[in-house]
């Protein structure tokens, strides 16, 4: 089949393109004239693109799909208008014989909010991918909408391209063995590709594509840096290039899973559009060294040992010997505090012993020193800095800061993974200090379930969790945080009159790069709004990394099992540094009733009553939903809460999860 699939391709490449593409609609703004000449490549190359809807999607894990079809869409094309019916038909039909059915919008002049008012007056129904940068409708030889692309996922070879309206017959034949045979019917408009045809060869290394290697890449790409190559020459990065293209195009790199299209952030990492095309089209085009001095090599880029500079205070964390394998638990060591008075932390940055062992490290000030030496995280009282998985310093803005206070002890949750060989870690923390107090106090909270269960199988599982602020406040940033199974996630603001609005959007969440995103601007949180985290697991076999698909994943520790946990940084606006409030007080009343209220309706369903506490509330939910009205509201859940005796509800609130000073897992 693969040999029919190529010979139908090399015959009827260029024809397709032209042939049976004459539009019952003149071309529209997306091109003027005839589109531009195009070639049908043999195979396709990975690519990962997000739809309208903010949901990823990459080629190569649908690897396991019977067949792969790619139809072109561009807005206002009144073809693919037409061919709506045939379209949802074609995915309901043959989606339930193992086919992927997509659409893909590589027209610059359509904008996502556009796409999805389009969708809903053609009424198509598959997700439609935004090209936003054209590499794919480029590298697909796409010239119009309207046009269905069938990939062979067996060989990622294209086994048939022609009108929509022979797709079906086409997949017919692939399925059965066969070899598609050409068709006849209409394409939609033309779509503009400026890039295509240019002489991308004349892309200058010295001039354009050093300088971006220079300020997105060579941070972590240096000598000593974490990168897995140093880019120290034109010839160094020549040789990792395709490597490069494939983790642009997969937009693994770099790492910097915001979505740039939702919110702004101070520390944004990601590439502009221009920055991603010209990499790409330098490398299509062979990546040729062209003239000049090598900037790479003029400047010796070497990663420092503090990314920040000398630190004020350094804490060394007592070594640990992580075995080759097994699962280990939790260590809990801790160091005496050397401060004898308080000071004001402006940054902190962890420097991981081992970064392959290192899974998290969380720390917390104890006001007096543990008698046994081991840390308890009930005790504390304010965190130094934390890191996971690709996290970097943590950095204060200018007129706010947390304290550590003099004397007592600093305590550590460190999660160790073993990684094939025996290792020592010596994981350090340097605190850089301010010369003066702050006008604001940092704040954190945790939006947090620990009441998920991932089906078994299940690829897009969704669980929600939320944080009800009762004062008005400003939110700085967000840390997300999950585990192998995770496959994307958001964090919405819904305010007292039901508007909500997207802050956060990570399409593809990555275990191996975790940060804080730290907002342009903060955030205006009006008191009784809502701050809303929602994750999608892939719990099935087409995640790479999961560990097995056939077991329901809970709640847990380990990386294996699963969390929710968006830690979120913020100050009260009615709080100074000089002037401080309680600030868990005012959090502890909403934390458990925004992790059980899964549909956002401000009661708590039996249905919604999960994991071990909701399984004790709903042993006695006749007498707690007091006004009998099918659902527990805030009130009933405080009264019920206030009828535990002391000890219980103890252990209920180390059971709700962290407050302000408790670690992520």
């Amino acid at each position: 089949m693969r040999r029919n699939a190529t010979a139908i391709t090399t015959i009827l490449g260029a024809a397709l393109l032209t042939a049976g593409c004459a539009s019952d609609t003149a071309p529209n703004a997306l091109a003027e004239g005839a589109p531009a000449a195009a070639s049908t490549p043999a195979s396709v190359d990975n690519f990962m693109l997000v739809d309208a809807n903010l949901a990823a999607h990459e080629l190569y894990r649908m690897g396991d799909a019977a067949a792969v079809v790619l139809i072109t869409q561009a807005n206002g094309d009144k073809v693919l208008h037409g061919l709506a019916g045939k379209v949802n038909a074609l995915a309901e039909a043959y989606g339930a014989k193992g086919v992927e059915v997509l659409l893909i919008n590589s027209s610059l002049a359509d904008r996502r909010e556009a796409v999805l008012a389009e969708a809903e007056t053609a009424g198509l129904k598959p997700p439609i991918l935004l090209d936003v940068n054209q590499l794919v409708g480029e590298s697909l030889g796409v010239t119009r909408s309207a046009e269905a692309i069938i990939v062979n996922p067996k060989t990622w070879t294209i086994a048939w391209r022609g009108p929509v309206a022979g797709a079906a017959a086409a997949l017919d034949a692939m399925m059965a063995g066969r070899a598609p045979m050409a068709a006849n019917g209409p394409l939609g408009a033309a779509i503009a590709f400026p890039e295509r045809g240019k002489d991308h060869a004349r892309i200058s290394f010295v001039k354009e594509v050093a300088p971006i290697l220079e300020a997105k890449c060579v941070a972590c790409h240096q000598e000593g840096g974490i990168g897995p190559f140093a880019m120290t020459s034109y010839e160094m990065v020549k040789g990792f290039s395709p490597m490069i293209r494939e983790v642009i195009r997969t937009d693994r790199m770099p790492p910097y899973n915001a979505d740039p299209h939702v919110g702004k952030f101070s520390d944004d990492k990601n590439m502009s559009p221009a920055e991603i095309k010209t990499l790409v089209h330098w490398i299509e085009a062979g990546a040729p060294r062209g003239e000049g001095v090598d900037p790479l090599k003029v400047a010796r880029h070497v990663a420092p040992e503090w990314p920040l500079g000398k630190p004020d205070l350094i804490l060394s964390i007592p070594e640990y010997k992580i075995p080759a394998s097994g699962v280990v638990d939790y260590q809990r060591p801790m160091t005496v505090n050397p401060l004898t008075e308080g000071r004001w932390i402006r940054a902190s940055t962890v420097k991981p012993g081992d970064r392959q062992a290192v899974h998290h490290v969380l720390t917390g000030w104890m006001k007096d020193i543990p008698a046994d030496g081991r840390s308890s995280e009930m005790r504390w009282r304010g965190s130094v800095g934390g890191y996971a998985v690709g996290a970097e310093s943590n950095v204060f803005a200018g007129d706010v800061g947390t304290f550590l206070p003099a004397g007592g002890a600093v305590g550590y949750q460190m999660h160790y993974t073993p990684y094939g060989k025996e290792t020592v870690d010596r994981t350090q923390i340097g605190i850089y200090f301010r010369d003066d107090a702050p006008k604001y106090m940092m704040r954190s909270v945790v939006v947090i379930d620990t009441s998920i269960a991932i089906p078994a199988n299940a690829a897009r599982h969704k669980e929600t969790a939320y944080v009800e602020f009762p004062n008005d406040a400003l939110l700085y940033a967000a840390f997300p945080h999950a585990h192998y199974r995770a496959y994307a996630n958001d964090l919405w603001l819904q305010t007292p009159d039901g508007k909500k609005t997207l802050l956060l959007s990570m399409p593809r969440y990555d275990f191996n790069w975790q940060r804080s995103y730290t907002f342009a601007e903060p955030v205006r949180i009006p008191a009784g709004s809502r701050v809303i985290a929602n994750y999608i697991y892939d719990n099935s076999k087409r995640n790479p990394a999961n560990p097995d698909p056939n077991i329901k994943v809970t709640w847990g520790e380990q990386s294996h099992e699963e969390m929710l946990f968006t830690s979120l940084q913020f100050r009260w606006l009615d709080e100074t540094a000089a002037s401080q409030i309680d600030s868990e007080a005012r959090l502890a009343p909403t934390r458990l009733f925004g992790m059980m209220d899964d549909n956002l309706d401000g009661l708590l369903q039996k249905s919604e009553l999960r994991g071990q506490i909701g399984n004790m509330l709903s042993g006695f939910f006749a007498r707690i939903d007091l006004d009998s009205s099918g659902g527990i509201d805030k009130a009933e859940l405080a009264k019920a809460q206030a009828l535990l005796p002391q000890r219980r509800r103890g252990s209920q609130a180390a059971s709700d999860g962290p407050n302000e000073n408790t670690p992520l897992s």
